[in-house]
Formats: structure tokens, sequence, C-alpha cells
């Protein structure tokens, strides 16, 4: 009979490295775009009339 508690255990370690892996990439990029020199200044646009949508 499978070991349905050892099964769980290895697929938990195994999405918990998974998420950690993505978030320290997105922090790692995050990083890059923040330190950027060529980052663009933050614009805030006007909101549009609702006869102007398109």
């Amino acid at each position: 009979m499978p070991d349905y508690q050892e099964m769980y255990q290895k697929l938990f370690r195994a999405t918990e490295q998974a998420i950690n892996t993505l978030i320290a990439a997105q922090r790692e990029c995050e990083e890059i775009y923040i330190n950027s020199p060529e980052l663009p200044p933050l614009t805030f646009a006007p909101p549009v009339p609702k006869d102007e949508e398109g």
C-alpha cells in the first residue's frame, strides 16, 4: 500500500519550493526594473469622459 503521508509531504515540499522560486524571481525582476536607468517617469492620465470612450 502506498504511503500517502509521504507522497503528500513530498508534493507539499515541492510546491513550497516552486512558490519560493517564483517569488525570488519576481523580486529580482522588480529590482532590475527599479534600478533601470531607462525607467520612464510615472504619469497619470486624466480620466476619459464616458462619451469619448472607444
